[in-house]
């Protein structure tokens, strides 16, 4: 019986990992339009609370480099959409270090790495997005 209890609180956990970042195969705006990738203000520490809080809709071939001012650098989880890709910069204008993303789920930037001693936590600044 401890076997059956530890492997359902086991299941849990781990369906616990997507429960609030969107589905990238699904992913849709509130009007069911199709997104390439949502970007989100605040990443947490546990997995199942990554995606909440603010977020930036992209929409297929959206360019934008110049970031919104009230989101730049203050990216820290993405989920870029099914046969999507998403280039960001760290700089306006398409300028400074550059990260293509394809499609799933980056429930931490913190854990990508930029050049030796950075990573890409609030340092998004433009970006691209195709489908």
């Amino acid at each position: 019986m401890k076997v059956v209890i530890a492997l359902l609180l086991a299941a849990l956990c781990f369906e616990g990992l997507n429960a609030q970042c969107p589905d990238p195969s699904t992913l849709k705006d509130n009007e069911e339009n199709k997104l390439c990738a949502r970007m989100f203000e605040h990443s947490s520490y546990y997995y199942d609370q990554s995606c909440t809080g603010k977020f930036l809709d992209v929409y297929p071939s959206e360019d934008v480099p110049i970031i919104p001012w009230v989101w730049n650098d203050r990216i820290s989880s993405l989920v870029v959409g099914r046969s999507c890709s998403l280039t960001v910069w760290s700089r306006s204008k398409k300028q400074g270090s550059k990260k293509k993303f394809s499609a799933g789920i980056v429930y931490h930037l913190k854990d990508v790495k930029k050049g030796l001693f950075g990573d890409w936590n609030d340092s998004i600044s433009g970006y691209y997005c195709t489908c």
